[in-house]
């Protein structure tokens, strides 16, 4: 009878992948210390849609760490998944704050918004969308995603405010919260200028930990409950309305294309591709991360995605699924720290938000602005999902300009007629449900 190490190294096809499960378990502990600040950055997103944050923590963890460990089991791919960043925004910011929904109902529509991700991933329509959305956008989004989280975090971290002239204006710069959000983003902005994997991680605890005798921290405390109290807590009937439909398909087509992104550039990275760009059992990567955004809902956190900070374990010699394990397992060890979630002050948190979002700014490079066709939607994508608040108005203006332009000089052919379509409905949406 073979013995377990024989049995994980025939089921990860490890000697075939040239790795060894020492070198797996390495890259997974990587993949997990790369990421493992959304433990406490996601309850704080969540926090402002009124979700406990034992409860996001609890969620948070559970979820990571079942959905990555699923990713490593079924589909033997080196990728972790979590609730993504920039979707936690939309959930809090668009959903629930703009669309005026509660976070019960917002929960609903994660639920609904996985459900029709599996459902495309599994009659094929992924591929008709990929090619809809025009790709001189998809940095585009990337980088309006990481603005909307830069100034998110700005203004929960006091560094600007509302002005009724200027729209916006400085916050007071000498008050004990900013200060103790400069000192934790040049501090962790050090520790990963330094290349140490759990620098955003190690900041956050540092500053909490300084914070409490300043008396700074548990601000995210204010918020009762405990882990369980978001758990089957959805209401999908409340979301069963025409007028949320564009939410909808927007929280659809970036955690499609976020996902689709990063699988096939991890996967790439990895050269675990066919040598013709495709990605072995993408359908089965796809189908764990439209999953894992329903286990979500029902558990109580916002839409999951796979998380780009896998290409960390990469860099660590990760090849198979083994890697996922050993970071979703490490997700779930970490659910007895949850109570500890609600000690991080809020202006620590928003430190977190601007660094991540500093991140995935960089994306806006990769835009064509010399060319009139692309720069003018994609500043509208860029521009308009932190000025608006809403990553879906964002996406939505980008796509409705695009399609514009494209008519307008009569060249409507070379785009997709889904996308023609897709602009339509955002049309109609702003027409009839204003």
């Amino acid at each position: 009878m073979p013995s377990l190490q024989e049995r994980i190294e025939r089921h990860f096809e490890l000697k075939s992948l040239d790795t060894s499960v020492r070198t797996e378990v390495i890259a997974g502990i990587t993949t997990f210390l790369a990421m493992s600040y959304i433990v406490a950055v996601n309850p704080a997103i969540l926090a402002d849609a009124g979700i406990p944050p034992a409860a996001a923590a609890f969620a948070t963890c559970l979820v990571s760490g079942l959905g990555t460990i699923a990713m490593g089991l079924w589909a033997r791919a080196p990728l972790a998944v979590a609730p993504g960043m920039g979707l936690n925004a939309f959930f809090a910011y668009t959903v629930v704050q703009g669309a005026g929904l509660t976070w019960q109902q917002a929960l609903g529509m994660v639920l609904l918004s996985g459900i029709v991700f599996v459902v495309l991933t599994l009659i094929g329509v992924r591929q008709a969308l990929l090619k809809a959305l025009p790709k001189e956008l998809l940095p585009a989004i990337g980088a309006g995603i990481g603005m909307f989280l830069v100034v998110i975090g700005l203004s929960n971290g006091g560094f600007i405010r509302a002005h009724e002239a200027t729209l916006v204006t400085r916050g007071d710069l000498t008050d004990p919260p900013v200060l103790l959000a400069i000192a934790t983003l040049l501090f962790t902005a050090t520790l990963l200028s330094r290349g140490v994997r759990a620098g955003l991680l190690i900041g956050i605890g540092a500053a909490t930990v300084v914070s409490i005798p300043l008396g700074m921290s548990g601000s995210l405390a204010q918020h009762e409950g405990d882990a369980l109290d978001a758990v089957l807590q959805l209401d999908l009937r409340g979301v069963l309305a025409w007028e949320l439909v564009d939410l909808i398909l927007a929280m659809v087509f970036v955690d499609l294309f976020d996902s689709l992104g990063t699988m096939v550039g991890v996967i790439k990275k990895a050269g675990l591709d066919d040598g013709e760009g495709r990605v072995p059992r993408l359908g089965r990567m796809l189908g764990v991360d439209g999953a894992s955004t329903m286990a979500g809902a029902l558990a109580g956190t916002s839409t999951v995605t796979t998380y780009i900070e896998s290409a960390t374990g990469i860099e660590a010699g990760g090849r198979s699924g083994l890697t996922a394990v050993v970071t979703g397992v490490l997700f779930l060890l970490s659910l007895p720290i949850v109570p500890l979630v609600s000690t991080v002050p809020s202006a620590v948190a928003a430190a977190a938000l601007i660094i991540i979002g500093a991140t995935t700014v960089g994306l806006a490079r990769e835009i064509d602005w010399d060319n009139i066709d692309t720069a003018v939607p994609a500043l509208f994508v860029v521009a308009g999902m932190p000025l608006t608040y809403s990553i879906a108005d964002g996406l939505a203006m980008g796509l409705i300009s695009y399609s514009a332009l494209k008519i307008l000089r009569g060249r409507a052919g070379e785009a997709s007629w889904l996308l023609h379509v897709l602009a339509a409905v955002f049309i109609g949406r702003y027409i009839f449900f204003a």
